[in-house]
């Protein structure tokens, strides 16, 4: 009984003393976003919060890089992949926040909430928007590490890849979110054509 008591006392101790360790840098930063198999709003809402600290926050030094830096033209083209990717997991987290909300057909049966799925198509809108607006910048960033490509990293070569994606046009969020804004216009004209009892 007495060992037992001694045993948990020192588990307490132990457990009170692992404390957090103070975050600054971008790759910290980075490492907090997650994904998660089930993604609720709120775990969306989490991750753009972690990755808009990281877009703020200082590199770590060069030897505590996600890739090995040999030198100082790997380190700017490390810079740019990394913001590149950082706007990149931002839109996507946007994207992945809009969908939650977007009713992506007016069905007739919904009449009876037609506010309430306005609200909703409002709420993806701007989530939509919101993502679209890092979309230029991601495009800066990809040009600026597509034009060292003697520069290897393979570390990140996805990173590498999505720059190179975007380049060709093969990734194009704008378009995608352009798409998105189109169609959500279209439920939301149903929606508001829409009478109680769910005719047009």
């Amino acid at each position: 009984m007495k060992r037992a008591a001694s045993l948990i006392l020192v588990l307490v101790f132990a457990a009170s003393a692992l404390g957090g360790y103070p975050v600054y840098f971008k790759e910290q930063y980075y490492r907090l976003y997650h994904t998660h198999y089930i993604q609720y709003p709120d775990d969306t809402i989490e991750n753009i919060y972690w990755l808009e600290q990281a877009q703020k926050a200082d590199f770590c030094n060069p030897l505590y890089a996600l890739a090995k830096i040999e030198d100082e033209k790997h380190w700017e083209r490390y810079r740019y992949l990394f913001n590149m990717h950082i706007e990149l997991k931002l839109i996507e987290q946007h994207l992945y926040l809009g969908v939650k909300f977007d009713k992506r057909v007016a069905y007739f049966f919904n009449a009876p909430w037609k506010k309430e799925n306005l609200e909703s198509l409002k709420i993806a809108e701007t989530a939509y928007r919101a993502g679209l607006a890092y979309w230029k910048t991601a495009q800066d960033w990809a040009r600026k590490a597509n034009a060292m490509p003697w520069t290897m990293l393979p570390e990140v070569q996805d990173w590498i890849d999505e720059a190179y994606r975007i380049s060709t046009g093969e990734l194009d969020y704008g378009r995608t979110i352009g798409r998105e804004l189109a169609r959500l216009e279209e439920v939301r004209a149903a929606f508001e054509a829409m009478s109680d009892d769910g005719s047009y």
